[in-house]
């Protein structure tokens, strides 16, 4: 039985150095990896400013969004009243 507890705990021990030493070696590489793209990227260029979409100011527009709104609200409250 103290051969199969000690054989247990090295291979456990075994085992948790391998994921060790993998996770270390994938952090390295992947560290050198990041640097080595970020040297040969060009630099990013600045992005022009989104413009703002400006809202309807149109009453005729505004009531007919707030129909199809409601609409599309007392349809989802009716079919979920069928399930």
């Amino acid at each position: 039985m103290d051969e199969l507890l000690s054989e247990g705990l090295s291979l456990m021990v075994y085992g948790m150095g391998f994921v060790i030493v993998f996770l270390t070696l994938l952090v390295i590489a992947t560290s050198a990896m990041s640097r080595i793209v970020m040297r040969f990227e060009p630099a990013p260029l600045p992005k022009a400013a989104p413009k703002a979409k400006t809202m309807s100011s149109n009453p005729a527009d505004d009531a007919q969004l707030i129909a199809v709104m409601t609409a599309a609200i007392h349809k989802f409250r009716n079919d979920r009243k069928g399930q």
